[in-house]
């Protein structure tokens, strides 16, 4: 669970995860999907089936799968949600909720933040950041 204060780093990093979002979604509705790795770098995608819904049990077994690359090489990976920002708080508890599985599991602490166009947001501790308008870093 993410709390106050954020680290300057993790801040940094979500804010780059929203970027990214915005500038791949734009105006335009993509599906939801689950990522894991380090935002603008090495990350791991798995779009989100719209018309199925998955138990804990296979949720967390995606995110054990999707952690192991990473960990095998030692790096804890982050855990985003992108989605809309019209999305479903129940959906994102319950990815949430298999990354409290999966850690343990894997013998590491994972954090899930929830990406839209223009925010991040724990959704356990309710943690985030919001922007009018999301910028594009200078080149």
């Amino acid at each position: 669970m993410i709390e106050e204060p954020v680290p300057t780093l993790l801040e940094r990093v979500l804010r780059r995860a929203v970027r990214d979002h915005a500038a791949t979604e734009g105006r335009g509705r993509l599906p939801p999907s689950l990522h894991v790795g380090i935002p603008g770098a090495d990350e791991r995608r798995f779009a989100i089936p719209p018309d199925q819904t998955l138990d804990l049990a296979l949720r967390t077994e995606v995110l054990e799968a999707m952690c192991r690359d990473p960990l095998a090489r030692d790096v804890v990976p982050l855990v985003w949600l992108t989605r809309a920002p019209d999305g479903h708080d129940l959906e994102d508890l319950a990815w949430a909720a298999a990354a409290g599985c999966a850690g343990p599991e894997l013998g590491v602490r994972l954090d899930l933040v929830v990406v839209t166009r223009r925010s991040w947001r724990d959704p356990r501790s309710g943690v985030g950041r919001r922007w009018t308008r999301v910028r594009r870093p200078p080149s």
